[in-house]
C-alpha cells in the first residue's frame, strides 16, 4: 500500500501534534488531528514574541507556522472539540470518539467581540490564539447560565453575524487508521495550593497569563487595575522541582522564558524594575551567557524561593523570603508577581495509556516508545506527553516520530 493510501491519527492539536500532521500530510499521509479543546496551538499559541530589537528565539512564532502549514493540507481533517471514547487495535486501528457540536460557527464569526461585552460571566466565553484557522471564539459550557436555566442569551441575541447557537448536542464517529501518535502535551501546574495567594489575589499570574495579558494588550498590565506595576517579581520552579508535591523534574522552559519575558517587559515598560527569585537557571541557546549576563546587569537576582505572600492594606503585593545574602528572614514589596508554573502530566494520560495498552512513567508522563518494553506496533509517542520539552525540542521530538511512523507504514524494520 502506498503512502497515500495511510491514514494516521494523531491525538493532541499542539506544537508537536501540527509538526508531525505537516511533515506527514506533504509525504502523502492522510491525517486526523484530534484534540479536546475548541483551539489548535496547545499552549504554545498564547506565547507573546519576545523580541525587542532583535529575534531571541524564544519560539512563539513557530506555533503559528505549524499550523498554518498543517492547514494547508487538503489531506488533514481537524476534529477540535473532540474526545476519544476507545481504540481498539487489530490489523488497524479503530478510534471510538465523541464530538460536540460547536456553540460559535467558526465561518460567521468575526471575532468583533460584542459577545464578550454582553456576557454577564466572567470567563465563560474564551478566544483563540491562532492566526484565522477554526473558531475566533468558543463558549465554556459549564460556566454559561444558558445551561444552567435557559434564561440567559445575550451572546446570542447580541452577536450581529448569528453565529452563535447554544444549542448543546453532540455526534460520535469512528475513525479507521493505520497508525497512531500521542502528542498529548502538558497540564500547567496550578499554583493555588501553594502559598503565594494565586486565585485570591489578581496581581499575583501565572507565566502562561502573563504571556496573553502581553500578546493581548503589548504591555504587561496588572489585572486588579489595568495599571503598568513598577516592581514586578518572578519567581521560578513553581510546582516543579518539589519533592513534596512529587513533582521533582525540572521544567526546562521556565528560566528562558520568564527572563526573555522579563527583558521585554523592561524594554516596553522602562520604569519596571524586576526581581528574579530562583533556585538556579536552566541554560537555554547558544547565546545564553551574554543573554544572562546583560540580564544580571538590568534586574536583581535572588536565589530563594518566598515562602509566602501577603496583600497589604494600601494593595501591594508582600513577599517574605529567607535572604541568601544576610541569612534572615526578608519582606519585599511588589506591585505584581508572575509565578513560572511547572509542566505537570496530561490529565488523561491514564485513561489514554489504558486505552493504547501503554505505560506511564514514575512520574504519570506517557512513556516513550524506546523505553516502553514491549511497544505495541503502530503506536507512538511525541513531544512533551514524554516529559517537559522546550518548543524547539518538542518540533524536533515529533520529526523523529514521523520517521518512526513512515518505516512502520512502508513495512522497515524498527531503528533502535
Amino acid at each position: 500500500m502506498k503512502l497515500n493510501e495511510k491514514h494516521v491519527a494523531i491525538i493532541g492539536g499542539g506544537v508537536t501534534g501540527l509538526t508531525a500532521a505537516d511533515e506527514l500530510a506533504r509525504r502523502g499521509v492522510h491525517v486526523s488531528l484530534i484534540d479536546k479543546t475548541p483551539f489548535l496551538g496547545g499552549h504554545a499559541i498564547q506565547l507573546a514574541c519576545k523580541a525587542t530589537d532583535t529575534c531571541v528565539k524564544c519560539g512563539a512564532c513557530v506555533v503559528e507556522d505549524k499550523l498554518q502549514r498543517a492547514g494547508r493540507h487538503a489531506h488533514v481533517d481537524f476534529y477540535t472539540g473532540t474526545t476519544i471514547r476507545q481504540v481498539s487495535t487489530g490489523a488497524a486501528f479503530s478510534v471510538d470518539y465523541e464530538i460536540r457540536t460547536p456553540l460559535v460557527d467558526a465561518e460567521k464569526c468575526d471575532g468583533c467581540g460584542i459577545c464578550f461585552q454582553k456576557c454577564p460571566v466572567a470567563g465563560a466565553l474564551i478566544a483563540g490564539k491562532a492566526p484565522r484557522l477554526g473558531p475566533c471564539v468558543a463558549i465554556r459550557r459549564e460556566l454559561c447560565r444558558f445551561f444552567d436555566d435557559a434564561v440567559c442569551a445575550l451572546c446570542r441575541d447580541a452577536c450581529p453575524q448569528g453565529a452563535i447557537t447554544l444549542s448543546d448536542r453532540s455526534r460520535n464517529g469512528r475513525l479507521e487508521v493505520d497508525a497512531l501518535l500521542v502528542a498529548t502535551g502538558f497540564r500547567p501546574y496550578n499554583p493555588a495550593e501553594k502559598s503565594f495567594g494565586y486565585s485570591r489575589f489578581p496581581d499575583v499570574v501565572t507565566n502562561l497569563e502573563a504571556e496573553r495579558i502581553l500578546r493581548e494588550h503589548t504591555l504587561l498590565r496588572r489585572p486588579s487595575d489595568g495599571e503598568l506595576p513598577e516592581r514586578i517579581a518572578f519567581i521560578q520552579c513553581v510546582g516543579s522541582r518539589d519533592a513534596k508535591l512529587g513533582h521533582p523534574w525540572c521544567s526546562k522552559i521556565c528560566c528562558g522564558s520568564s527572563l526573555r519575558m522579563a527583558r521585554l517587559v523592561q524594554a516596553r515598560q522602562p520604569q519596571a524594575q524586576v526581581t528574579f527569585f530562583y533556585i538556579d537557571i536552566q541554560t537555554f541557546g547558544k547565546d545564553f551567557q551574554a543573554f544572562y549576563e546583560n540580564s544580571q546587569n538590568a534586574m536583581a537576582f535572588v536565589r530563594a524561593i518566598p515562602g509566602d505572600i501577603f496583600k497589604t492594606v494600601d494593595g501591594h503585593l508582600q513577599v517574605v523570603y529567607f535572604d541568601p545574602k544576610s541569612h534572615e528572614s526578608t519582606e519585599s514589596l511588589f506591585d505584581m508577581v508572575i509565578l513560572s508554573a511547572g509542566l505537570t502530566p496530561a490529565a488523561d494520560n491514564a485513561e489514554l495509556v489504558r486505552m493504547l495498552n501503554w505505560n506511564q512513567t514514575s512520574t504519570g508522563f506517557i512513556q516513550s516508545r524506546q523505553e516502553h518494553p514491549e511497544p505495541p506496533a503502530g503506536v507512538f509517542v511525541a513531544g512533551s506527553a514524554q516529559g517537559p520539552m522546550t518548543i524547539a525540542e518538542s518540533v524536533g521530538s515529533a520529526g523523529q516520530a514521523v520517521w518512526q511512523i513512515l518505516d512502520y507504514l512502508e513495512g522497515r524494520p524498527e531503528q533502535p
